[in-house]
């Protein structure tokens, strides 16, 4: 990683609740207890490019063989595979806007910042090589929160064998993490958002509003961030769908395809103005959760949560009528839902159980229109 420099008041010395997780590759059940955050002895650039250079080292494995040269030069040096196209993409995760220091745990915030970029590669159906990362850091995080933060990020690391190439430091009085992935496609295979034709099926992933429920009870319930519920688990460790984007590109099936990081209504607009279509969804069909569930009394109408929710990281994709017979209902477990079809006529609709239908406003995720 390189020494190049890239408001709230300063930040006094803060304590959460934490303990240092598991190394498994599976992101660990949280327990906090009460520990200061300030570093033992003070820090300078050198050391805390050490200490994530000493994490990295085991991060590596079978996935690190494309990285020719990685940490400790003034850059780092990537070999793609023979007849592949290499994929870039970039992610912000800011404090105050992305995380929240008293709410999301630091291996959460490491897992977490990793995972959604990854998940642009998982769009295209691409595989995940290597990555940057740039860090802005207080001086009260480069101890135990730095630990904890990159026990998390290598979980994410040998879980999507994605490996650290380098990245750059510096201190500010908060929190600034950019994730830089590099990733490949076999040559002319990648899906694009701008694929989608008229009659296409729409499909998407799992179930969406999912991980906006799990925000909304860890903002009401801090100590929820050590708890199993699969909401707040999902918000707080999104798992990239990987292997559903490699296999729809592989078996040629999707005509176009983007990631839900922003909401359903937010992202849907994108694929259909890159594709010059409309889009008509059929509301009863949208995989949302169950009034049964017992973390639904915080919300009053899950339907808004599954069309306005962001951070879920499925896949919405369409797929020619032609090829729908070969699409199972779930692949690896995760459920793949029809939600209605691309339009001729450039419009975003609803329809619903009485066959009427309105238009689909973006209600989604926008940074610049409101924050955590």
């Amino acid at each position: 990683m390189g020494s190049k420099s890239k408001n709230r008041p300063s930040l006094t010395t803060r304590s959460i609740k934490t303990r240092v997780a598991s190394q498994a590759m599976l992101p660990p059940q949280v327990d906090w207890s009460l520990s200061h955050l300030m570093p033992r002895k003070s820090q300078n650039e050198d050391s805390i490019l050490r200490k994530i250079a000493d994490n990295a080292r085991s991060w590596r494995g079978r996935a690190g063989q494309s990285v020719t040269l990685g940490i400790g030069d003034d850059a780092a040096l990537f070999r793609p595979q023979p007849g592949h196209e290499t994929i870039l993409t970039c992610d912000w995760f800011l404090e105050g806007t992305h995380f929240l220091w008293e709410k999301h745990p630091p291996d959460a915030v490491g897992w977490k910042c990793l995972a959604r970029a990854i998940s642009d590669v998982a769009a295209m159906g691409g595989t995940p090589r290597c990555f940057l990362l740039s860090m802005a850091l207080p001086e009260s995080h480069t101890g135990q929160w730095l630990d904890l933060f990159l026990g998390g990020l290598g979980r994410a690391s040998r879980k999507f064998q994605c490996v650290l190439a380098g990245g750059d430091t510096t201190r500010r009085n908060e929190v600034f993490i950019n994730v830089t992935v590099v990733g490949e496609v076999r040559a002319g295979s990648a899906v694009l958002r701008s694929g989608a034709r008229p009659g296409d099926i729409l499909y998407v992933s799992g179930r969406l509003g999912e991980a906006e429920l799990g925000l909304r009870l860890l903002k009401l319930h801090r100590e929820m961030a050590a708890s199993k519920n699969p909401a707040v688990r999902k918000h707080l460790y999104p798992e990239p769908r990987l292997a559903l984007g490699q296999w729809l590109v592989k078996n040629r099936l999707a005509s176009a395809m983007m990631d839900l990081s922003d909401g359903l209504s937010s992202d849907l607009p994108r694929l259909c103005a890159a594709s010059r279509v409309g889009a008509l969804v059929e509301k009863v069909k949208i995989p949302r959760l169950h009034m049964t569930d017992v973390s639904l009394k915080q919300v009053r109408d899950p339907l808004q949560l599954a069309l306005h929710g962001g951070d879920d990281y499925e896949l919405l994709f369409a797929v020619p009528r032609s090829k729908v017979s070969r699409l199972p209902k779930a692949f690896q477990g995760v459920s793949l839902t029809p939600i209605g079809r691309i339009t001729r006529e450039q419009a975003l609709l609803v329809l619903d159980e009485n066959s009427d239908t309105m238009q689909l406003m973006p209600r989604g995720w926008d940074p610049f229109r409101k924050k955590l």
